[in-house]
């Protein structure tokens, strides 16, 4: 029979605090998801404020250096008191970034301006197919009244892209401002016929069908498929679709007159066609990139500044905090006191670390930012991390979903961190830098002769990078460059 007992044991273990998951959680999240975050913890914590446009007041910059060569680096050393950067020597600069202590407990340059901020990335309206048609009938030099059947027959077309109504309803619907016949109708019908996208105001699946077929979109396959084929997928199309529903093939084949391989090439193109050509408008919200930080040219160097629009407005309402503070009660209010300051805590270590970890980017990638892709170093997170001195999955979390605004564009951070290639001379290359060699190599070739894979990579041997051939292939199938036999059979086709 097992009887209780005390045992005394000596171990380690490691603990998350609340505050360190909740600092974990804001590092992770993109701009768009902290802003979100923020204005749900100000509805629930009144220990919290978002900073009034009246109470904003002027705040000490700091100018952060990132990248620098020897000619062009002065050192810059932290002064006293709110830990702003400045250059020993006080020339006029520009605003870079902003004391993150100040700005976030105390006054804030610029108001929280709540829902109205994201209203300055995204689109108040995206046209409707009606209005992308509408918009090419203005070019079609079309008559007053033969540009209203126009617009009547548009406003029949549905989401899908099929008319909905019948010409006589169309015609009917016309008057009595326009007395228009049904020849009329059917003529600015096969004008909007012509619109894009291609099948556009069919009446059913099968006119749908042949209007791409008409409109050419067979000589967009490779191979290229000859006109009699093109013709027969449109009789099929127009006269015999329930037969390929129902994969009568046989006979269609005996009603058609055709062979297995016309058969087989006309049904390819049948299914290279699109069955709603409408809801390829508009079918996904165009999607805005809010930049984390600016790198930008100065004088002195490349300079990192934190963009200010992303940055929660909010503060500690420290009257609240004083007066509770004198008090023994209101133990829940205390509660969110604490977890006021922590939130302000967790936003200065996030705010801190991307600075830290976008500068030491910069300063490492800078001969990317003066030359381009051919000059990427190789960069892995372990870099970063033993320069900044923070671990790995740090680095991972502040490098996610955040991007940087910079001369040649806008660039994740996970963008400038590529796998070490060795170079015959001892030296590192970025994968980066080699896909843009590869993508230089084929944009100067002869297009009659493209270059296969082995010999590009023979070519970037030659230049001092080994490579295999299959490494060249994953390459360029990455970049979406076709191989070399159809980039000659394109070339072929243009001239």
């Amino acid at each position: 029979m097992m009887k209780p007992s005390l045992q005394l044991r000596i171990g380690q273990q490691l603990t998350m605090t609340p505050q360190l998951q909740q600092a974990i959680k804001l590092l992770l999240l993109p701009s768009v998801d902290l802003q979100a975050h923020v204005r749900e913890t100000l509805e629930t914590n009144v220990m919290l404020e978002a900073v009034d446009e009246a109470d904003t007041l002027e705040i000490p910059a700091q100018v952060a250096p990132a990248a620098r060569d020897a000619e062009n680096f002065e050192e810059y050393a932290p002064l006293d008191g709110h830990s702003a950067i400045e250059p020993q020597e006080p020339p006029e600069i520009e605003i870079a970034d902003e004391a993150w202590g100040e700005q976030t407990t105390g006054l804030s340059t610029t108001p929280w301006s709540g829902d109205d901020q994201s209203d300055d990335f995204s689109d108040a309206h995206e046209n409707t197919l009606q209005e992308q048609l509408n918009q090419q009938l203005q070019f079609a030099k079309l008559s007053t009244v033969d540009l209203a059947i126009a617009h009547m027959i548009t406003d029949a077309i549905n989401d899908d892209g099929y008319l909905n109504d019948t010409l006589e309803n169309i015609q009917a619907s016309l008057l009595p401002e326009i007395c228009a016949s049904k020849a009329d109708v059917e003529r600015m019908l096969a004008v909007v016929h012509t619109l894009e996208p291609a099948g556009v105001g069919a009446r059913n699946l099968g006119e749908c069908i042949a209007l791409q077929l008409q409109g050419n979109l067979g000589l967009k396959l490779s191979p290229r498929p000859s006109a009699a084929i093109r013709e027969l997928a449109i009789r099929i199309a127009l006269n015999h679709l329930s037969w390929v529903a129902e994969d009568q093939l046989l006979l269609l084949r005996r009603e058609l007159r055709c062979n297995e391989s016309d058969l087989s090439a006309a049904l390819s193109l049948l299914r290279a066609c699109h069955p709603r050509p409408g809801a390829a408008v508009n079918s996904v919200q165009a999607a805005y990139i809010i930049p984390d930080v600016f790198v930008r040219r100065t004088e002195r160097g490349w300079v990192v500044e934190v963009n200010q629009s992303t940055v929660p407005r909010v503060r500690v309402n420290e009257s609240y905090g004083e007066l509770i503070s004198r008090s023994p009660d209101h133990a829940m209010l205390r509660t969110q006191l604490q977890e006021a300051r922590w939130l302000m805590r967790s936003l200065e270590i996030r705010n801190e670390t991307l600075i830290k970890v976008a500068r030491c980017i910069v300063e490492r990638q800078s001969r990317f930012f003066e030359r381009g892709e051919e000059a990427m170093l190789p960069l892995i997170l372990k870099d970063v991390a033993e320069v900044v001195e923070m671990h790995e999955s740090t680095i991972s979390r502040v490098t996610t979903a955040k991007y940087m605004h910079t001369p040649r564009g806008v660039f994740e951070f996970r963008y400038f961190f590529s796998s070490h290639v060795g170079a015959t001379d001892g030296t590192d290359m970025s994968s980066i830098a080699i896909r843009a060699k590869l993508k230089k190599l084929i944009s100067h070739e002869n297009p009659d002769s493209p270059c296969s894979d082995a010999k590009l990579a023979q070519i970037l041997s030659r230049e001092g990078i080994p490579v295999a051939r299959r490494t060249v292939a994953k390459y360029r199938e990455g970049m979406q460059i076709a191989p070399s036999n159809e980039r000659k059979r394109a070339a072929a086709r243009t001239s």
